[in-house]
């Protein structure tokens, strides 16, 4: 068995959009929902979140925007792709956090044919850890109704400290998101570890400034983490245990998709 057991009960595609052209893994039925993994890749414990998804009634769209899909994660392998991801590819700001990045215009496309495939009230989105911030950059697209930040990451600050706060959206971006919560009655989950140097208090509190009541913040105690080979950190993957309160947020997060998307 390879690693592509981990996606036998999927379809996949390519998808392109503006000359970026990224697999896309699919599974279920009903709306959409689209699956953003964490670092390193799309991983079995991303999928089997993306399988939880698919069973309460939606259609998962899962696409692998860096790594091995299917492979495990693991401390040499994440390594090796984090640095292959922060050295090389120019689909990601990874250090600035006054505009989102590249890869989201692509995202917001791909939600776009998923709303019309798939119907519904519109399409949910989950980004992870390095994807997590762009659930929100998705929704200046208006096929996208349910934004979930699991552990949002980026940016990143390197030699040059960036305030902690920054979030990866632009000015406009922000006024866009702000805009749509208001007039549509949407709301934004984030989720996250408190004692998670990589999210940082100042970003949750920019979420909070920004977007009031409409965000839906769930920060967990390193108690209530499964062990895995990095610190509290995976939400809803590595550190997910099967009750207690990382359940529970993973149960409103699937809840979440359901209300928005008409599922």
């Amino acid at each position: 068995m390879g690693y592509e057991a981990a996606l036998a009960d999927y379809t996949t595609f390519d998808f392109t959009h503006e000359g970026r052209t990224f697999p896309v893994y699919r599974r279920g039925s009903g709306p959409a929902v689209i699956v953003m993994h964490e670092m390193p890749g799309l991983h079995p414990l991303v999928v089997q979140f993306a399988d939880r998804v698919a069973a309460a009634g939606m259609t998962v769209f899962c696409p692998s925007l860096f790594g091995v899909p299917g492979k495990p994660a693991g401390k040499a392998y994440a390594l090796t792709t984090a640095l292959g991801v922060l050295c090389i590819r120019r689909e990601f700001h990874v250090w600035r956090g006054d505009r989102s990045s590249p890869v989201v215009d692509w995202l917001k496309a791909l939600s776009r044919q998923a709303l019309a495939e798939c119907g519904g009230k519109g399409v949910g989105a989950v980004g992870m850890c390095f994807t997590g911030g762009f659930a929100l950059a998705m929704m200046t697209d208006p096929s996208v109704v349910a934004p979930v930040l699991s552990q949002p990451s980026l940016p990143i600050a390197g030699k040059r400290p960036k305030p902690s706060g920054q979030i990866g959206l632009s000015p406009a971006e922000i006024a866009c998101v702000k805009s749509r919560l208001a007039d549509e009655d949407l709301s934004v989950i984030g989720l996250r570890f408190k004692s998670d140097t990589l999210v940082p208090d100042a970003r949750f509190e920019t979420y909070r400034r920004e977007f009031g009541d409409r965000f839906e913040s769930i920060e967990l105690e390193d108690a209530d983490a499964k062990p895995a080979f990095i610190p509290p950190h995976s939400v809803l993957t590595l550190h997910l245990k099967e009750e207690g309160p990382t359940k529970a947020a993973e149960q409103r997060v699937i809840q979440f998709f359901r209300e928005r998307t008409g599922a």
